[in-house]
């Protein structure tokens, strides 16, 4: 009876094996549009609602579950710069905001009475303007998906592109693209909205990572910048980089790079520190305590325990206020949230890989909030401070309260016929064929923990010079050479210097970018003309009627 069991067992398990392995196949989705968005940030959302209001059929394919990318991922205390250039979409997007916190709903946490409308320069309400410009993550995340649902924006969500061979290309057309899933989408124009600029890499673009040097575009500010300190993220006094203090032959503390420093303008492969825009809270019933991370090592920490013993008291300066008794709290001083010299591998990285770097960061930044709110090296002031702080309860549910969107704050950026560098975001070169304006910082992070030659530690590669006035952004800057793509159109990774990158790199000008592309996607269809061949007063006439922000001269 045993021996009859198990021959029939075996029977039915090689019918059903054989029968599996022989099942057709189902034939690998496809799908086609007008315009294939990729990306899911806020570039994405806006080209694709840009798309849409033009009459364009258009799919949104997303890496991402959550919509908006760092606007929907902390970075509420908006980068402004001169928020009269901001136009189009993205003033549209700041209005939505405005009009979300005239509601009494929406001040849960505290009353509206009660929020101050100045934060360090950046007003957060505009009342004859009916913006706003400082919110809270789930109020942008909501604002994206209301557009979506506005304009019945198709979004296929967790679609990761095929890098490696996902890319079909007739000549210098892309014809598809196929994502790891197996999913293939059909257009006549593509847009690359990602922060990493994967799409434009894997049609064989060229671009750069890293700092050039100051000789490749002219410029000074490009390359090693050591001893340049234009914010308070250095080390203003001298701290020993030992694990004994003033013995080399100890070694170093972590995250402290033994490569010897480069001379100033040199070009590097090093990108700008990466770290989260973190949403704390400060009521009670809406704040968790910062949680201990995977193998905590409070030896990680031990360079800002030095910084406080040398009498550093800077810890709160970068907790912003946003609504509802909430912060975006972001890096500041010589040891911060900043995960410095960590992520050089990310723009080029595997998604494995980046999965990986991801993680790495999410354990130093829960490390260093735990110490700050426990470990007795930190003064006990800071400490109960941060007692009155947690995550916010109510913001990245599905996380943890964790942010899901790391600030990727450069990674790839196309090498075009066009490069925008320093010299024509401090006025001192004209910009051609304008498609929007900027008017940042040329702000970039930390790039390196070095040891001075007096045997110090120090970061290098923090910069910030401020432009005269603000500047036109060229088309140039989004679209590939011809010779290596007629229909593909950039919006975030675009054609600059790193300098260059450091101002441009704001949200509400990713929006702007982002709506100009599917501008001028959509005007190339109309046209039957590449994207480099797009007449651009065409395309001005069109972004004029959009009202967006081309010159400044027009605003005198």
């Amino acid at each position: 009876m045993k021996n009859s069991l198990l021959i029939s067992s075996i029977l039915i398990l090689f019918f059903y094996g054989f029968t599996s392995c022989t099942k057709p196949t189902e034939s690998t989705p496809s799908y086609e549009a007008d315009i294939i968005v990729y990306g899911g940030n806020s570039a994405a959302i806006i080209a694709a609602v840009q798309a849409r209001k033009m009459n364009k059929s258009v799919i949104v394919v997303s890496p991402d579950t959550h919509l908006g990318g760092l606007s929907s991922g902390g970075l509420g205390f908006t980068d402004t710069g001169d928020k009269s250039v901001i136009g189009g979409l993205a003033r549209e997007f700041y209005h939505r905001v405005y009009l979300h916190y005239q509601e009494k709903e929406a001040w849960k946490w505290e009353e509206k009475e009660s929020y101050g409308n100045v934060g360090q320069g950046t007003p957060a309400i505009d009342g004859e303007e009916r913006t706003m410009w400082i919110f809270e993550p789930h109020v942008a995340e909501k604002i994206f998906e209301d557009f979506v649902k506005e304009y019945q924006i198709e979004i296929h969500r967790n679609e990761y592109l095929d890098r490696a061979s996902g890319v079909k290309k007739e000549g210098q057309e892309i014809v598809g693209i196929t994502t790891l899933s197996g999913k293939t989408y059909k257009g006549k124009v593509f847009i690359d909205a990602t922060y990493e600029g994967d799409l434009m890499a894997a049609a064989n673009v060229s671009y750069h990572v890293g700092r050039e040097s100051n000789d490749t575009y002219g410029e000074t500010w490009n390359g090693v910048q050591f001893g340049v300190y234009h914010h308070n993220h250095y080390f203003a006094k001298p701290i020993s980089p030992y694990i004994i203090a003033g013995d080399s032959s100890s070694g170093l503390l972590p995250e402290i790079s033994k490569e010897p420093l480069l001379p100033n303008g040199t070009g590097d492969n090093k990108v700008q520190a990466y770290n989260f825009r973190m949403t704390f809270s400060r009521h009670p019933d809406n704040k968790v305590p910062f949680p201990k991370p995977e193998n905590y090592d409070s030896t990680r920490y031990e360079l800002l325990a030095r910084v406080y013993a040398a009498g550093w008291n800077e810890t709160f300066w970068k907790f912003d206020p946003i609504p509802n008794l909430k912060t975006d709290t972001n890096n500041h001083g010589p040891f911060s949230s900043d995960y410095i010299g960590k992520n050089y591998a990310y723009p080029e990285a595997s998604y494995e890989e980046r999965k990986a770097i991801i993680k790495d960061h999410e354990n130093y930044h829960k490390g260093l909030l735990y110490f700050l709110a426990n470990d007795p090296r930190v003064p006990q002031k800071v400490r109960d401070e941060m007692a009155q702080w947690g995550l916010a309860k109510d913001e990245f549910v599905d996380n943890s309260n964790w942010p899901h969107q790391l600030y990727v704050r450069e990674a790839r950026r196309m090498v075009s016929d066009y490069v925008m560098t320093e010299h024509e975001v401090l006025g001192k070169k004209p910009v051609p064929n304008s498609i929007g304006m900027g008017s940042y910082h040329l702000d970039s992070h930390n790039v390196q923990r070095i040891v001075t030659k007096e045997g110090y530690v120090q970061n290098e590669g923090d910069i910030g010079i401020k432009p005269d006035r603000p500047y036109s952004i060229s088309y140039g800057t989004i679209i590939p050479k011809k010779s290596e793509c007629t229909n593909l159109l950039v919006p975030v990774c675009v054609s600059s210097s790193h300098t260059a990158f450091g101002s441009i790199r704001m949200e509400p000008v990713f929006m702007i970018l982002g709506q100009s592309a599917a501008a001028a996607a959509s005007l190339a269809i109309d046209n039957k003309v590449s994207v480099q061949d797009l007449e651009y007063a065409k395309l001005r006439n069109a972004l004029l009627d959009l009202k967006q922000i081309l010159e400044w001269e027009e605003r005198l």
